[in-house]
């Protein structure tokens, strides 16, 4: 059977188009760490190890001994960040975040304390009690594919800003979502593609 890749199954949520689009978002399961700091720094870093790492061992469940009821084989998906406006405009070292990947429908917290458990005993020198299982809807949103450097987000963010005032929108939350389709390490920076989301209401 071939892999599940949320990706190519659900591309409305992970391929937008390059411009401004309204979407509604349903609820999904996600294993999620929150820290303070740039993406750089030692904090975002450890949160990747412990979202991959995590992540990973579920999915590899399927050559142990014991496999979460329901289990199927998939495509670990991307990363995502909640970064919060509050804290954007300050230094680097202060900016805020959540980071996130989602899970197939079959995890449940039973499954995350279960790979809680099985990460911490291979990798003790891990703080995997930063790391936690929630279930989160991004609801109603204006989204659109932006492609190059993280830098030069602010021209794609005022695109939406005017597509969600032309319509009546206002954000609701005070974070915006970022979904990463490229590794920097890997791909030329005009070449990255992150989907940008924003939560809105109608004023």
């Amino acid at each position: 059977m071939e892999k599940v890749d949320f990706k190519k199954l659900e591309k409305a949520f992970y391929l937008p188009g390059r411009e401004p689009e309204q979407i509604k978002l349903p609820q999904m399961p996600y294993i999620a760490v929150d820290g303070t700091g740039a993406p750089d720094g030692e904090s975002y870093q450890q949160a990747m190890e412990l979202l991959y790492g995590l992540s990973f061992t579920i999915k590899m469940s399927r050559m142990g001994s014991w496999q979460p009821a329901g289990y199927y084989d998939y495509v670990v998906p991307p990363l995502e960040g909640m970064w919060y406006a509050d804290s954007m405009a300050l230094e680097r070292e202060q900016w805020r975040w959540t980071s996130m990947i989602r899970q197939p429908e079959f995890v449940d917290q039973a499954v995350f304390t279960w790979a809680a458990a099985h990460l911490a005993a291979k990798k003790p020198q891990l703080p995997v009690a930063r790391a936690r299982f929630l279930y989160h809807s991004d609801g109603l949103c204006v989204q659109m594919m932006h492609r190059g450097s993280y830098a030069s987000e602010g021209k794609s963010f005022a695109a939406m800003t005017a597509f969600m005032q032309e319509r009546g929108l206002v954000q609701r939350e005070s974070w915006h979502r970022e979904i990463y389709l490229g590794d920097p390490r890997r791909t030329r920076e005009e070449n990255l593609r992150t989907v940008l989301r924003l939560p809105v209401r109608q004023v």
